[in-house]
């Protein structure tokens, strides 16, 4: 496996790997998957993105956007990152995750985020295992799927 910066031919793939996830879970509130044109679109606005690759096929993603609109706000990051389903539970998701902390943290970035969808217990497993910490939940704070989700937050200091 070899993670590398996502670059636009990355982008069919991404959308693939992020479909399911929007169309069939409540791990994205998203409602409508985005196409190769919009996740390049995206690729241009938010940075970093990496991906991991396996023979030149793209098998995870990660990404950081701002946390917040606001000045104060301008050194902590959201943080993202998904798995092709036949590539799931093999570190992966680990192994982006550190890369993009490392990346991160060389841009002085001071806090990551990561916003999960409750229960799943895969995404709060991996956060912990590089290091973020339990912040907070909010109850409720979406609905998908004629159901309301809680979501939490997972909080590492770079």
């Amino acid at each position: 496996m070899e993670i590398v910066d996502a670059a636009p031919r990355h982008a069919a793939e991404i959308a693939a790997i992020y479909a399911p996830h929007v169309t069939g879970s409540t791990t994205s509130f998203e409602a409508t998957a985005p196409d190769a044109a919009e996740i390049e679109r995206r690729m241009a606005t938010n940075r970093p993105w990496l991906v991991a690759e396996v023979d030149g096929a793209t098998i995870g993603y990660t990404y950081a956007s701002p946390f917040k609109n606001r000045e104060a706000y301008r050194h902590t990051r959201e943080t993202t990152v998904y798995v092709a389903p036949h590539r799931q539970r093999q570190g992966v998701a680990t192994a982006l995750s550190h890369a993009l902390l490392e990346r991160l943290s060389a841009e002085g970035v001071h806090v990551a985020v990561a916003v999960i969808a409750l229960p799943n217990p895969a995404s709060v497993a991996t956060a912990e295992s590089v290091g973020y910490v339990r912040s907070g939940i909010i109850p409720e704070a979406g609905s998908k799927h004629d159901r309301w989700i809680d979501i939490g937050f997972w909080v590492r200091l770079l």
